[in-house]
Parts: structure tokens; C-alpha cells; sequence
């Protein structure tokens, strides 16, 4: 799983086969609760560790699809690491929710914003934050153009800020092309 993939998959113990098209992962109810996509397997059979692109994820792609024939998804500009207990304290911030921005994309929304090198995220959206995959998924899941409010820890106290979303697609274009990768 890459830098740029947005994951929050749930593990299931259903037998999922190479070459198994998927079905349905139901509850006990018969609700689609996931899709199956992927297993754990040295060998290429099922050992009963699967993994399943939730239905909500599934939906917001699948109506994008319908809807404009892409997905689009929200950026904001940031490199953030997780926080732990150590970092926290290093930064005067209690707790362990939320991100830590470790690096600013130049001309992005984050810098726009006034986020910088050392901010924690707190809250994205009225959400608070547990870790930097349910964060990173939160943003992506936002479509680009939107403006949206976070809080962040800065100097030992919290502040609200606002940004307005860019197309991560639009970003990842520009970055290959100037790099010198003529593929998208």
C-alpha cells in the first residue's frame, strides 16, 4: 500500500481465493457491509485472513464514477506523521489524537492556510482525530474546491483554521511531470 492510497479495509476470515471475483460480505442481516479485495496468502490460496473495501468507501467512489466518470479527492498539502505519547510531550499537548504536520506543501491549501512544520491537527471537519489513516481518508473524502475548518495545537494552545481542498489527481499530475515522468 502506497503513499497515495486511501485504505481502511476490514479483515474478515472469509475464504477469499486468487482469482475469486469477490461477492458480497454480508452481516448477519444480509446488509453489504464490504466488498472483498484482497488476502494474506504466501501461497496464493486462502489461509482466512481477508481484507474488504468498505461499503462506504465503495459508495462515495461509485457515485463520483456515475456522476463525472473519476474520482475526485480532496487535498490538503500536508506530510503528517503519528502522534505518540513522547512527541506530545515534547509539544506541550495532551494526548494522542490528532496528526503532526511534518512537512508544508509550497503553494498548496495547507500552506494557504497557515498550517506549518510542527502544528498537530486535532480536529478536521468537528471530527476529532485518532490517527493519520482515518485523517488522510477524512480530507480524501472531501471534494476538491471545498473549504474546510480544522483545529490545530500550535504553542500550547488550540486554534481553528480554514482551507480550501485541491485536486489531489491535479497535484500528483503536476508532481510526475515535474519530475520528469511524462506518465500520469
Amino acid at each position: 500500500v502506497g503513499r497515495q492510497s486511501y485504505e481502511d479495509f476490514l479483515q474478515t476470515d472469509a475464504p477469499i481465493n486468487r482469482g475469486n471475483s469477490g461477492g458480497a460480505l454480508v452481516n448477519l442481516k444480509g446488509e453489504l457491509v464490504g466488498i472483498p479485495s484482497q488476502i494474506l496468502s504466501p501461497s496464493g490460496g486462502s489461509i482466512g485472513i481477508g481484507f474488504a473495501i468498505p461499503t462506504n468507501m465503495a459508495r462515495k467512489v461509485m457515485e463520483q464514477l456515475i456522476a463525472g466518470g473519476k474520482v475526485k479527492r480532496g487535498m490538503l498539502g500536508v506530510i503528517i506523521g503519528q502522534m505518540d505519547a513522547e512527541m506530545a510531550e515534547q509539544f506541550g499537548y495532551k494526548g494522542t489524537g490528532g496528526v503532526l504536520v511534518q512537512e508544508v506543501s509550497p503553494g498548496l491549501a495547507a500552506e494557504k492556510a497557515g498550517l506549518k512544520h510542527g502544528d498537530i491537527i486535532t480536529e478536521f471537519e468537528g471530527h476529532r482525530i485518532v490517527d493519520s489513516n482515518e485523517f488522510r481518508n477524512l480530507v480524501a473524502n472531501i471534494p476538491p474546491g471545498s473549504t474546510v475548518k480544522l483545529k490545530i495545537w500550535r504553542d500550547g494552545s488550540e486554534r481553528e483554521i480554514s482551507a480550501k481542498l485541491v485536486d489531489a489527481e491535479a497535484q500528483t499530475t503536476v508532481a510526475s511531470n515535474e519530475a520528469g515522468n511524462s506518465d500520469k
